[in-house]
């Protein structure tokens, strides 16, 4: 593997959200692609989570997020979620892309830049 792959590909991350229902999170994923903060935003289906919160049992139904963005973004990006954010301690979790398809991780950091492009 080249080393501008290797590059590209050690700037991607792939941030991991929850939101409380799914206008609040179409809220935020506009946002964040507007803003450039994010390449793009997948909407999963609602889900339950359990949790533990300040020593009660909790049980929510939220949306979860899959935010494609870069590690130069990411802390505007966590600004703009806890912002946005109802909760008082949002989910925030960033998971490192170590592979990928070249074309698309190159796809990803075009669109944060400020001229953004196709592939």
């Amino acid at each position: 593997m080249s080393n501008q792959k290797t590059v590209i590909q050690n700037e991607v991350i792939l941030v991991l959200t929850n939101m409380p229902d799914e206008a609040s999170a179409r809220h935020l994923a506009e946002t964040l692609v507007t803003q450039k903060l994010a390449a793009c935003v997948n909407l999963l289906a609602a889900c339950q989570s359990v949790y533990s919160w300040q020593g009660k049992l909790e049980h929510a139904t939220e949306v979860p997020m899959l935010i494609k963005t870069s590690q130069a973004q990411y802390s505007a990006l966590e600004a703009a979620i806890i912002k946005t954010h109802p909760y008082e301690l949002p989910e925030i979790i960033t998971i490192n892309v170590d592979g990928g398809l070249p074309r698309y991780l190159q796809w990803v950091n075009a669109q944060l830049s400020a001229e953004g492009s196709t592939c």
